[in-house]
C-alpha cells in the first residue's frame, strides 16, 4: 500500500505535533526549511511541548525532586522521555536545557551510570537505555554523557562492571526479568547505543551494539519468544502498539532500533516488517493499541481508532523499505 495518503493525513494542520516530525524525519525537510521552522512553533505553541514544561519548577524538576523516577507517568523521567519524543531540544527552549542538567546532577552515580535514585544499585537497563536516548535527542551535550554511554557498552559486555540486584549481569540481565536478559531493556539500550554519531562510537560501543542486535534477532520479534522470570508466556504488550513509548516495549520499537544499528537488510528482520506492514488499516493508518491517556501529560488519541502518533512511528520505520 502506498504511504502518500497516510503522509498526507499526519501533514494536516489540526495536530502540530505530529505534522512537525512528519516534516522533518519523512519529508526530510532542512532545517532552515521555512515550513519545518513554522510547524516547529506551531508544535511548540500549540502542541503537547508547552503544556509539558508549564508543570516544570523553577528548579528543574517535574512533580518531585531527585532521581525523577516516580511518581509515574508525570515525573522528570518520562516528561523527559516524552519531550524527547516530541521533537523538543534544548536549542529551542532554556528550560529543557535546565531539565536535562537538573536530572543528570541527580541520576547520575558515582559509577557513571544513569539511576533512578542516584546509587549504583538503582541501575536499569530500560531506564539506562531510555534517558541516555531521550538526552541524546533533546540535543543535550554533557561529558557525563558521553561516559554514560562507555558505561553502558560494557555494562553489556560483562567489562570491569560491578552488577547489582536490578543491574545484575552481562547482556541485559536484569533482576525484574528473574536475573535473565530482557528484550525491553536491550531494545532501549540499543536504540540509545545505535544513536551515538559514528566519530564517537568506541569499540566497546560497536561490540555492544553487535550484541544488542543478535539478542533481539536471535529469536523471530513476532513470536517475541525472549527470556521471561517464569518461562511465561510473552508480554501481550509486544503486540500492541502505542504512544509515547516509556518502559514497556513493543515490535515496532524492536525495528526502530535495529533499523538504528544498521541491520534494516537483516533477513531475521523480515517478518517483523511485514507485521508492521500488516497491521496498516485500508486509508494507511495504524490505530493506537496502548495508551497513557489519564497517566500522563495530555492526551494522544483514543484506543483502537487510527492514530496519527502511532503511524508517524510506523511511517519512520517502514521509510527504509519504500
Amino acid at each position: 500500500m502506498s504511504t502518500e495518503p497516510s503522509l498526507s493525513w499526519l501533514l494536516e494542520k489540526e495536530n502540530p505535533g505530529v505534522r512537525f516530525l512528519a516534516l522533518r524525519d519523512l519529508v526530510d525537510k532542512s532545517p532552515n526549511d521555512k515550513e519545518l521552522i513554522e510547524a516547529k512553533k506551531e508544535a511548540y505553541e500549540k502542541g503537547p511541548i508547552e503544556r509539558i514544561l508549564k508543570h516544570l519548577t523553577p528548579d528543574g524538576y517535574w512533580i518531585k525532586p531527585g532521581g525523577g523516577y516516580g511518581p509515574k507517568y508525570k515525573s522528570t523521567v518520562w516528561s523527559l522521555i516524552l519531550l524527547s519524543q516530541l521533537g523538543a531540544s534544548v536549542n529551542d527552549d532554556p528550560r529543557i536545557k535546565k531539565a536535562c542538567e537538573y536530572y543528570l546532577d541527580h541520576a547520575l552515580s558515582k559509577e557513571k551510570s544513569i539511576s533512578y535514585n542516584g546509587t549504583p544499585s538503582g541501575t536499569i537497563a530500560c531506564l539506562q537505555g531510555n534517558m541516555s536516548l531521550a538526552l541524546t535527542l533533546l540535543k543535550y551535550e554533557d561529558k557525563r554523557l558521553e561516559e554514560t554511554y562507555e558505561w553502558m557498552a560494557k555494562n553489556v559486555l560483562g567489562d570491569g562492571v560491578k552488577y547489582y540486584a536490578y543491574n545484575c549481569g552481562p547482556n541485559f540481565a536484569c533482576g525484574a526479568n528473574g536475573k535473565k536478559s530482557c528484550a525491553w531493556g536491550a531494545t532501549k539500550v540499543l536504540l540509545a547505543l545505535s544513536g551515538i554519531p559514528e566519530n564517537k562510537k568506541t569499540p566497546a560501543i560497536n561490540k555492544a551494539i553487535k550484541a544488542g542486535v543478535d539478542f533481539l534477532l536471535g529469536v523471530d520479534p513476532i513470536k517475541a519468544d525472549y527470556p521471561t522470570a517464569y518461562n511465561t508466556k510473552p508480554n501481550r504488550d509486544w503486540w500492541d502498539f502505542g504512544f509515547p513509548v516509556f518502559y514497556i516495549t513493543d515490535i515496532l520499537q524492536i525495528a526502530e532500533a535495529v533499523i538504528a544499528a544498521g541491520y534494516g537488510k537483516d533477513k531475521r528482520l523480515k517478518n517483523t516488517i511485514e507485521f508492521i506492514k500488516s497491521k496498516q488499516d485500508e486509508n494507511g493508518r495504524w490505530e493506537l493499541e496502548y495508551t497513557y491517556t489519564g497517566k500522563t501529560w495530555g492526551n494522544y488519541g483514543k484506543k483502537g481508532k487510527p492514530n496519527k502518533w502511532v503511524t508517524y512511528r510506523a511511517l519512520r520505520v517502514l521509510k527504509p523499505y519504500q
